[in-house]
């Protein structure tokens, strides 16, 4: 895996990613720090990629288990270190899942494994924060889709 970041200039603290998948994002800093406010800052992105990690694997594991799942949210609540540097201490992964007849065993298992196998994301995070998890499962109906 790969990825490049270039400083867009002197005039604040706007980056660009360029990742090995050919995708790009920007990243900057607040007004008081210098930036301009213009993108997310890094360590956003950095919750947001473990969002998408564990999403990615609650999806993937109940369409595999052929489970009718229509939606899937997770909110994430984290708190820093008050000194540098100010990683992520605590971090609660609220998912929201979507879908017709989803049985509750079900969706806590595919949240579990992701939280204890496969979300890469949280692996490294749990190596300095408390992570945490909850859940509520919206039932839709036919007339619903």
């Amino acid at each position: 895996m790969e990825c490049t970041i270039d400083w867009g200039g002197p005039d604040g603290m706007l980056f660009v990613a360029r990742t090995g998948s050919g995708h790009v994002t920007t990243m900057d800093g607040a007004l008081e720090g210098g930036g301009n406010n213009l993108a997310p800052r890094p360590m956003e992105l950095l919750l947001a990629g473990a969002g998408g990690c564990a999403s990615y694997d609650v999806v993937l594991i109940l369409k595999r288990g052929r489970h009718a799942i229509s939606g899937c949210r997770v909110t994430l609540q984290a708190e820093r270190a008050e000194t540098d540097p100010k990683v992520f201490t605590r971090i609660n992964f609220h998912f929201t899942v979507t879908g017709r007849n989803l049985p509750r065993a079900a969706v806590e298992r595919a949240v579990t494994l992701s939280h204890d196998k496969y979300c890469s994301a949280s692996a490294m995070l749990g190596k300095t924060a408390e992570l945490s998890w909850s859940l509520d499962i919206i039932e839709t109906h036919p007339q619903d889709n």
